[in-house]
């Protein structure tokens, strides 16, 4: 029986990643968290960091701003000799409650908001594999 290997990671968007009017962050920021995932999805699968070769579907679903959390996961859904076929979402869990005279309010979200999808496939030298890794 095969165990499937998951990732997930939440971080806070800070302004620092806003990069629009309206403290908007770019989409290419759930892109390279789904990188970071990726890279941990091979360690634990491979023992190496490997390297992302192609995204074959990104959907951009709903707005991220600063502030907001963000839960990124992924899965690895498929391994070739060398080659691991994952999938990523990412997720709004908490947003600012934008509640005049108290900047610092916030509001964990009923139901998460998936703001981004994406599929694509990464690669591990076979020469670099050294086994699952838990």
């Amino acid at each position: 029986m095969t165990t499937e290997i998951t990732s997930l990671i939440r971080l806070r968007m800070g302004s620092h990643d806003a990069h629009y009017a309206g403290e908007l962050v770019d989409g290419a920021r759930m892109l390279q968290l789904f990188g970071d995932v990726a890279t941990e999805l091979l360690i634990r699968s491979d023992g190496d960091e490997g390297l992302f070769v192609a995204y074959d579907q990104v959907e951009f679903l709903a707005p991220v701003h600063a502030g907001d959390y963000i839960e990124a996961r992924g899965r690895i859904v498929a391994m070739g000799r060398t080659s691991r076929r994952m999938e990523f979402e990412a997720r709004k869990v908490i947003s600012p409650a934008r509640i005049p005279g108290q900047v610092s309010a916030a509001d964990v979200l009923a139901e998460p908001v998936v703001v981004c999808r994406a599929s694509g496939t990464c690669v591990v030298p076979a020469d670099c594999q050294r086994g699952q890794q838990g």
